[in-house]
C-alpha cells in the first residue's frame, strides 16, 4: 500500500502565499514521479504541476508558471508546492499524486493519490 498525505492548505487573502506538502509512505519515495492536481468548485479536476524522480525535470500548466513551484527532498520522502500571489481563482481542493512511470503518464493517469487539502483564497 502507498499512501499520500497533504497538508499545508488553509484560508489565506488574495496576494498571499501557501506552501502545500505531500508525504508518501509504504514504497521507495524515489521511484516515483509526483504531482500535484485541483480541482475548483463546479469545475473538473485539472493538473497543476509534476516533477519527476530525480528532481532534474518539472512541468506546468501555463497559467501557473511563475506562481507555483513544485520540489521535492526525497531524504524526508516529501513533495511540496510553493503558491506565490494567489488569487481566488485558485481556491479549489488540491491533491498530490504519483506515478511509476513519470511526469507525462503522471498528467493523464497517476498510481496513487492522496485525499486532498482545501486551499480557499478570499479576495
Amino acid at each position: 500500500q502507498v499512501q499520500l498525505v497533504e497538508s499545508g492548505g488553509g484560508l489565506v487573502q488574495a496576494g498571499e502565499s501557501l506552501r502545500l506538502s505531500c508525504a508518501v509512505s509504504g514504497r521507495t519515495f524515489s521511484g516515483y514521479a509526483m504531482g500535484w492536481f485541483r480541482r475548483a468548485p463546479g469545475k473538473e479536476r485539472e493538473f497543476v504541476a509534476a516533477i519527476s524522480r530525480s528532481g532534474g525535470d518539472t512541468i506546468y500548466t501555463d497559467s501557473m508558471k511563475g506562481r507555483f513551484t513544485i520540489s521535492r527532498d526525497n531524504a524526508k520522502n516529501t513533495v511540496f508546492l510553493q503558491m506565490n500571489s494567489l488569487k481566488p481563482e485558485d481556491t479549489a481542493v488540491y491533491y498530490c499524486a504519483a506515478s511509476h512511470l513519470g511526469t507525462i503518464r503522471l498528467r493523464t493517469a497517476p498510481d496513487y493519490w492522496g485525499q486532498g487539502t482545501q486551499v480557499t483564497v478570499s479576495s
